[in-house]
């Protein structure tokens, strides 16, 4: 029986449209010019952040940041940066009885930020506060222990199948691909995305799956 479901965050339950904008009014480029830069190094299988490191070599991302923040220009998640199915589905499955827990590979203050909407969620946190970031094992752990469910009792929905799919079931968690933003459809039909337990396009299938 399922009986926990946690969702990451960026391009499954929060568009990253906002995030890379901000990045290149801050860099001084076209917004499309660093958006191609993204698709790029995702298709490549790299980190998204060398999109930026692209256009500025030696980049201190973390100062970077700080700059961001200091100058009233930091990190934003706002209600329209949620996907529309994001609301009613979370809520559906609080009330199925299913503990709904966030917790993805972004900043303490993102957590912050996602606390502030008052999500349906029972826990929303971050690897920036756990102090580790997926695909490390100690991260599932972690997700583990805040689900408060035997791990094969968990689905982790994501949409990269490398940091979400491939380390949730290493963990012993079943696993939901979502095909959504560009990891989501990139590597929709790659043979490690067909390991998830699931495959689905929105958020409210997880209704029908918290069932079995």
């Amino acid at each position: 029986m399922i009986k926990s479901i946690v969702l990451d965050v960026g391009e499954t339950i929060v568009r990253d449209d906002r995030y890379w904008a901000s990045w290149a009014d801050w860099l001084g480029v076209p917004r499309h010019t660093l958006s191609a830069l993204v698709g790029a190094v995702v298709a490549q299988g790299r980190d998204n952040a060398d999109a930026i490191r692209l256009l500025r070599p030696g980049i201190d991302l973390a100062a970077e940041y700080a700059a961001r923040e200091a100058a009233g220009r930091g990190e934003r998640i706002e209600e329209a940066d949620l996907y529309p199915d994001v609301r009613p589905a979370l809520a559906a499955l609080r009330e199925a009885g299913r503990r709904v827990v966030i917790a993805g590979n972004q900043t303490r203050r993102a957590a912050e930020l996602l606390r502030a909407l008052d999500l349906p969620a029972d826990v929303v946190a971050t690897s920036g506060e756990w102090g580790v970031a997926k695909p490390s094992p100690a991260f599932f752990a972690r997700v583990v222990a805040e689900a408060q469910a035997e791990p094969h009792e968990i689905v982790y929905v994501g949409d990269h199948p490398a940091n979400d799919v491939v380390p949730a079931k290493a963990g012993g968690l079943r696993a939901a691909h979502i095909r959504r933003g560009p990891w989501g459809y990139l590597w929709a039909d790659d043979p490690v995305a067909a390991a998830a337990d699931w495959r689905i396009t929105t958020l409210t299938e997880l209704t029908t799956i918290a069932r079995e």
